[in-house]
């Protein structure tokens, strides 16, 4: 067998049991037999060594780096070497890969607590307009404008919040139940796509008009129900046992 390195010879019946012979005696092998055993053992433990750092070279490419180098050190064992350039890329890719892994989780944590605690929460299509002050003259009939934006909104405790994401660790803007001072339904609206939406506003004491709409008349008449009841308001729009007709 040749020994030099990256040639490995792999008996592959190595591990085959003989059939013992009746009255053979364990003395009776012949002693040129150890020697291949000892190399045996010797070349498939190089070979499991190998497929080890070739299983660890392709966790390390997950990484970006291209082309590991290998190297055979005197005693046989193989390694990767990495320049102080790769190396220091990788610690920074391990970094980012942990930070990542921490927001992930506290993501995950943030949405299990928000839907365990939230009274009502979900996806809905806002836009929100100002009311006009005193004196100015009333706005722009702008109905068919197309600028309503998706977004996630939480009716938790004494406030509304709006988070652009579900997965969002913080809202985007919030608003008091105490300064909602009007909940109205809108009339329902077929989109240039053939999507009929139906919808709700409320308008604060700032005069701030927020709108939802959504495609599903259960989740707003949800949130219609939700908010009368929080907020302590009576809206024009009946809502007997859930439904109501826009």
């Amino acid at each position: 067998m040749d020994d030099s390195l990256g040639k490995i010879k792999v008996f592959q019946d190595h591990f085959q049991v003989s059939t013992p012979i009746v009255g053979s005696p364990q003395s009776n092998t012949p002693s040129s037999s150890q020697p291949r055993s000892d190399n045996s053992l010797r070349s498939n433990s190089r070979s499991r060594t190998r497929r080890k750092f070739k299983s660890a070279a392709l966790m390390l490419n997950l990484f970006n780096l291209r082309g590991l180098p290998w190297v055979t050190s005197p005693d046989g064992q193989e390694k990767v070497e990495l320049s102080a350039t790769e190396l220091e890329s990788l610690r920074s890719e391990l970094a980012d890969l942990e930070e990542r892994e921490a927001l992930l989780k506290a993501q995950l944590e943030h949405v299990d607590e928000m839907l365990r605690s939230a009274r009502l929460s979900g996806y809905l299509y806002i836009r929100t307009r100002w009311k006009p002050l005193p004196g100015e003259p009333p706005p722009i009939d702008d109905t068919d404008v197309d600028d309503w934006l998706p977004r996630f909104i939480v009716l938790h405790g004494s406030c509304i919040f709006f988070y652009l994401q579900s997965t969002d660790l913080s809202p985007q803007d919030s608003t008091l139940l105490s300064d909602i001072v009007e909940l109205e339904s809108l009339p329902s609206f077929t989109r240039e796509d053939g999507e009929t939406r139906h919808g709700f506003y409320v308008l604060t004491r700032q005069g701030l008009r927020i709108e939802c709409s959504s495609i599903s008349k259960i989740q707003v008449n949800s949130w219609m129900l939700a908010l009368q009841t929080d907020c302590k308001l009576v809206s024009d729009g009946k809502i007997p046992n859930g439904s109501t007709e826009t």
